[in-house]
């Protein structure tokens, strides 16, 4: 799962518009993270977006598939080239990325006992 380092700084110059993106290395590869949750993953020089039944019609209707590490899909897919090279597109899905992580981190706190039940749409 590596990451060049020309790859990494890529997808973070082209998220800049998003504003307060890091990349954290793991695996070989890197997670890619806004106020502290992760919404994407970067391995293999690709990029990829956490998803959720909201956002991936998008994905599917682009012909993407799912990050299966060691043969297990994961919940983030693979981003379209045509995407990655648009900032603003890139940005909008970034941003629906970022929402499924902020609704999964809410549920789990839940689920903990721990987060007070919200709307999806806060």
């Amino acid at each position: 799962m590596p990451v060049s380092q020309s790859y990494r700084q890529y997808v973070l110059d082209q998220l800049q518009a998003l504003g307060g993106v890091t990349a954290r290395s793991m695996f070989g590869g890197a997670g890619l993270y806004r106020d502290g949750l992760i919404f994407g993953i970067l391995a293999n020089d690709t990029l990829y977006f956490k998803v959720d039944d909201s956002n991936l019609p998008d994905y599917k209707a682009a012909d993407m598939g799912p990050f299966c590490p060691y043969g297990t899909a994961m919940p983030y897919y693979q981003v379209p080239i045509a995407v990655l090279e648009d900032p603003e597109t890139l940005r909008v899905w970034a941003e629906k990325a970022l929402v499924v992580a902020r609704w999964k981190s809410e549920e789990g706190g839940r689920k903990r006992g721990t987060g007070a039940k919200r709307s999806r749409k806060s």
